[in-house]
């Protein structure tokens, strides 16, 4: 029995393994089919109330995951044992056993360490002297199918004992389980003569082949699972900091040193006594977590997604702070854990380098690239090509070494040994005492704004902790989680990341992904300035307040200490302050409005800060998470670059409405192969706005659509467009009202996106229509059945085919399920100076199939007339922007009107009254 079901309280509550015995053997009969029933039966109780007694231990003990995952092994142990008396004993006995009848049950996997979440698998293996008697199958077989009518998912095996060693020998999964190998029941010394024969004959010589398998196996896992410790929606078992981390060191040291308990790893020298201490809370609170899951789930759950983190913050007794909420000092304290487990994975790892890693390689982490031998290290050495420190009390001899040590390895390549990463993290808070140092800000700051690779090296700072010492404000957000679904890392490495983006694009590597960017990155002055802005733009984030403000407010205090001039200092608060103002504009404002370009302008003023601000803008976005970024916004953004830097620089030479609406027509003049008559009559359709708000190419094929239809009352056309990531479909219809609000509502039906919509009336009274839309994954409609399901749905909405298009879209399933967890109260912003003809209103709300149909049906019973609407989408949240006039073509000013439209806007964006949108 391990050691840990020892200190298990009363352990007869969870089963008494004594009466259940009692009650089994009280059972009548010897037909082996209904006395298995019946004794199943027995045993399904006992595991339900096994469960019911530790569910209420985590209950009233949330943080005691070891105990509760010992608890549920131990009640699997006692069911087996009792399953296997009742097998041997009354369905199958043997009164004369041969020498080959004999048979031992083993526990391998998690099982086998004595750790199981409520719904784990239950990992067994039989094991028989050689090959399987008659007795030994019947016995299993009727074991295993007790087991499966108990409601328990079995992983198992029956080997014997030449079985069990070629198999292990030849597969390195097999041999893991193995080495965890414990004794349930059944026949003791068949399983001691395996035990033997494992550590003998599988075992013996192949310690350095196992830790490189199963490093390698970790790495790849890693790769599946993201790569991060710092993705919030973590899977606590196999993700990057998770407790499979904790279990791969176990069974090196295991394999490695035969410590049969992880805190035999102290003994074996492998972790100090802190270290361990370190080890063991974490694996603690992973394992409450990972309980906690199973609990609410009711099934094997290891995601701890968005809505579960709500749960179990609640149930763990997290509460809410100024400035942070439950959820998010949970997380918090999850993603502590998560990286102390890399920080353990380090260290371990050094110790296997100095015994078992090959001459010339390493199980250490990779180099930076090519490391040549520096010619000044400044006191440092060099050990098997990584950079180390020559005494232990090195950095409290010098505490700017602290700094010094990740600028040498930065400027000469080189990987820092992990041993000396240990004692850099244990000295961390020595870093205090330097921050007023200009030599140590000055390494700081070569290290930030590095041309070889920021990026990694400022992960070992942050991993080490002398980052967040260095720079208190960093280490504020240091494990902070972002609880929305747009961000998916915490804001320590979603800065870091940005930071690895822009050193990408300095270096020309992300040029096709960002031509603008890239082109631009060359004529930027304020290169320092750039980089500590990516480092600052979140840094306030769980403060209370306006991050952007708050975190201009730390770069005015902290850009001198680094040692930036006052201008410097200027441009990274500015900066900062409006580092969220690019995207802001692109994604929720119309862009061929002259006056969304002329504010931007305004509040940008120069050349080079709309380079800055272009350069910050993208890498933030990029570094949110991967599929955010799209074709779409980045030319939104290119758009919005282009205009505003011919008005900074033209300034009042700016062409103004009518000379721009004439160029737009002579170059549609030049595209089209049309006579002099065709084309005015063209022009005489289209009214002014038209021209202003459309691009070359769309002007081109709405040229083509409305020449193609003659007099038809309906044509559509659909053009995708791969290089903005999205698919045009422009309607030509007859114009009633409603129009726009059934056709978004039929493209939701199809399962699009419309993220730009503009509404035009000709002359004539006919709707022209344009609608950008993506697909669910964020990418253009281009398959022939999915553009032809497009026109048909918009086809049957207006022409009322195929019943009520509202009963439909109540039909459609929620896009993001768990968005659930986040609680949204809708928000309708009304502004009238933000653009010079229309009423511009921006309503926030939880994303959902058809949210755009709704609003824009209480827009039309609100008697407007929709323009153009942009819709942004932040993970949960929505955004949808409308540009609006009155019936006679006027801005909206009166109060009680706009009040009427902010309260019908408000009960669509909160889902209510539905189904009066027809």
């Amino acid at each position: 029995m391990p050691a840990r079901f020892d200190s298990l309280p009363q352990r007869r509550a969870i089963i008494d393994r004594r009466a259940l015995a009692d009650a089994l053997a009280a059972l009548e009969g010897s037909d082996p089919v209904p006395l298995r029933a019946a004794g199943t039966a027995l045993l399904k109780s006992a595991l339900d109330a096994g469960r019911t007694e530790i569910g209420r231990r985590l209950i009233e003990y949330p943080s005691r995951g070891l105990e509760i995952a010992a608890a549920q092994a131990f009640l699997v142990d006692q069911l087996i044992r009792l399953l296997y008396d009742f097998t041997t004993q009354r369905l199958y006995p043997v009164h004369n056993p041969t020498a080959a009848e004999r048979l031992t049950v083993i526990a391998v996997g998690g099982y086998g360490r004595g750790e199981m979440a409520p719904y784990s698998d239950v990992d067994i293996g039989f094991l028989t002297p050689w090959k399987q008697t008659a007795w030994a199958e019947q016995v299993i077989e009727s074991m295993l199918y007790a087991l499966w009518d108990l409601g328990l998912k079995v992983g198992h095996s029956s080997r014997s004992l030449d079985e069990m060693v070629r198999q292990a020998k030849s597969d390195v999964t097999i041999r893991t389980a193995l080495l965890e190998a414990r004794y349930v029941w059944g026949d003791q010394p068949l399983y001691d003569e395996a035990a033997r024969r494992f550590k003998v004959e599988v075992q013996a010589d192949t310690v350095r082949s196992f830790i490189a398998e199963k490093l390698a196996e970790r790495n790849t896992r890693h790769k599946r699972m993201g790569d991060t410790r710092y993705a919030v929606e973590p899977n606590v078992k196999e993700a990057k900091g998770g407790l499979r981390d904790l279990h791969t060191l176990f069974w090196i040291g295991k394999y490695a040193y035969n410590v049969s308990e992880p805190g035999e790893l102290v003994e074996a020298g492998l972790l100090s006594r802190a270290e361990y201490r370190q080890f063991n809370r974490a694996e603690n609170f992973l394992w409450a977590v990972r309980c906690h899951l199973h609990s609410i789930a009711r099934r094997a759950e290891d995601r701890l997604t968005f809505d579960m983190q709500a749960e179990i913050a609640r149930r763990m007794r997290f509460a809410d702070r100024t400035g942070k909420s439950k959820v998010e000092r949970f997380m918090h304290y999850y993603f502590l854990q998560a990286k102390r487990v890399g920080d353990l994975t380090g260290v371990f790892l050094a110790h296997l380098d100095e015994k078992f890693a090959a001459r010339g390689r390493r199980f250490g982490l990779p180099m930076l690239g090519r490391g040549r031998a520096p010619r000044k290290l400044h006191g440092f050495v060099i050990e098997r090509g990584r950079l180390a420190i020559p005494s232990d009390d090195f950095f409290q001899a010098d505490p700017v070494r602290l700094i010094e040590l990740f600028a040498l390895a930065d400027q000469n390549g080189l990987e820092i040994h992990p041993l000396t990463m240990r004692t850099a993290a244990r000295d961390a808070k020595l870093a205090d005492d330097i921050r007023q140092e200009p030599r140590a800000n000055a390494l700081f700051l070569d290290v930030l704004a590095s041309q070889r690779d920021p990026e990694t090296v400022l992960r070992w700072m942050n991993e080490a902790g002398v980052f967040g010492r260095f720079i208190p404000d960093f280490g504020r957000v240091v494990a902070q989680m972002q609880f929305d679904m747009y961000h998916h890392y915490t804001v320590d490495e979603h800065t870091i990341r940005a930071i690895g983006l822009l050193s990408a694009i300095e270096k020309q590597t992300l040029a096709d992904d960002h031509p603008l960017a890239s082109a631009v990155f060359d004529q930027i002055v304020s290169r320092r300035a750039l980089y500590v802005a990516v480092l600052l733009h979140d840094i306030a984030k769980g403060r209370g307040g306006d991050h952007s403000i708050l975190g201009a407010e730390v770069a005015h205090r902290l850009c001198p200490r680094l040692g930036m001039s006052e201008a410097e200092t200027e441009t990274v608060a500015w900066l900062v302050r409006y580092h969220l103002l690019m995207s802001a504009t692109a994604f929720k404002r119309d862009l061929s409005d002259f006056k969304t370009i002329l504010d931007f302008a305004e509040t940008v003023q120069s050349p080079e800060r709309l380079r800055l601000l272009l350069l910050l803008t993208i890498v933030d976005i990029r570094a949110v998470g991967p599929g955010v970024w799209n074709s779409w916004k980045r030319q939104l953004l290119t758009d919005l670059y282009e205009s505003a830097e011919e008005v900074l620089r033209l300034g009042h030479k700016q062409k103004g409405r009518e000379e721009r609406i004439a160029a737009k027509q002579a170059g549609l003049r030049a595209a089209l192969d049309w006579d002099d008559a065709k084309f005015a009559a063209l022009l005489r359709r289209m009214p002014d706005p038209y021209w202003v708000a459309e691009p070359d190419e769309v002007l081109v094929q709405n040229a083509h659509l409305v020449d193609r239809a003659g007099a038809a009352q309906l044509s559509i056309d659909t053009r995708p467009d791969p290089d903005r990531g999205a698919t045009l479909v422009s309607v030509y219809a007859a114009d009633h009202p409603g129009l726009f609000y059934r056709i978004a509502g039929a493209i939701s039906l199809a399962g699009g996106n419309i993220i730009d919509a503009r509404i035009h009336t000709t002359r004539d009274g006919m709707a022209l229509d344009n609608f950008v839309v993506q697909d669910p994954m964020g990418g253009p409609f281009e398959d022939d059945m999915q553009l032809k399901r497009l026109r048909m749905g918009i086809e049957d909405a207006l022409a009322a085919r195929g019943g009520r298009l509202v009963d439909k879209l109540l039909a459609k399933p929620l896009s993001r399920p768990r968005a659930t967890a986040f609680p949204i109260a809708p928000n309708v912003l009304i502004e009238n100076k933000a653009s010079n003809r229309f009423t511009v209103i921006e309503v926030n709300a939880r994303d959902r199939p058809a949210l755009l149909h709704q609003l824009a049906h209480a827009l039309f019973d609100s008697k407007v007339t929709i323009h153009s609407a942009h819709v942004a989408t932040y993970g949960e949240r929505a955004v949808d922007t409308f540009y609006l006039t009155d019936l006679t073509g006027e801005k909206i000013s009166n109060a009680t009107r706009l009040r009427g439209i902010e309260r019908r806007l408000l009960v669509a964006a909160s889902g209510e009254k539905l189904r009066t949108a027809a």
